[in-house]
């Protein structure tokens, strides 16, 4: 089973999922149809480096998330950390719109695991389960890219939860990063023992 699909199936919520590979000059994207709730989306998934990204869609991105992550959830931090020049970055779009967004930092070691963070939705497209999306792409491009790795991430604490659902433990106590309380969680490929 796709992890997709085993994702929408395990957050036990009615998601249907369906992917392609794109061909031509978008090769390497994903187009990813989602059905939910009696409504139907196609949207276009892709995954590149910061040096792919063109220079205003790299500005788009990058806004995106310091609109949300510093200003919107008032959070003075340095959103510009240094990582995202080594990150692949995830987008999701639909046209040429900008509708969320996810960073994948592969694993430092050979053991570590690799890590998926920055998980972003604009704001004038939450409530239509564009998190599911990005995470179960998310998890997609770090099966494909360190199948036998670990997939770590950095939850804000009241989202537990919703990692729980894509099958993510909590690995850490709850802690403060920026004023905001975070937990370590941890998802095990099915190559790796529980």
């Amino acid at each position: 089973m796709d992890v997709r699909a085993a994702v929408a199936v395990q957050a036990g919520k009615p998601l249907e999922v369906m992917t392609g590979q794109l061909e031509g000059p978008r090769a390497g994207e994903v187009l990813v149809e989602v059905k939910a709730t009696g409504t139907a989306a196609t949207y276009r998934v892709d995954l590149r480096s910061l040096d792919e990204l063109p220079a205003r869609e790299l500005y788009d991105l990058l806004r995106m998330r310091v609109d949300v992550f510093v200003v919107e959830q008032n959070c003075p931090y340095p959103e510009l950390d240094g990582k995202d020049i080594d990150a692949l970055h995830l987008r999701l779009l639909e046209g040429a719109e900008l509708l969320g967004a996810a960073r994948i930092l592969k694993p430092y070691e050979p053991q570590d695991p690799s890590k998926i963070g920055r998980v972003v939705v604009a704001p004038d497209h939450r409530g239509k389960r564009l998190g599911d999306v990005l995470m179960s792409e998310a998890i997609a491009a770090c099966e494909r890219l360190y199948p036998e790795n670990a997939i770590a991430l950095s939850a804000q604490a009241h989202l537990r939860r919703f990692y729980e659902s894509f099958g993510f433990t909590a690995v850490s106590q709850e802690y403060l990063e920026d004023g905001i309380p975070h937990i370590d969680m941890v998802r095990q490929q099915a190559t790796q023992p529980a």
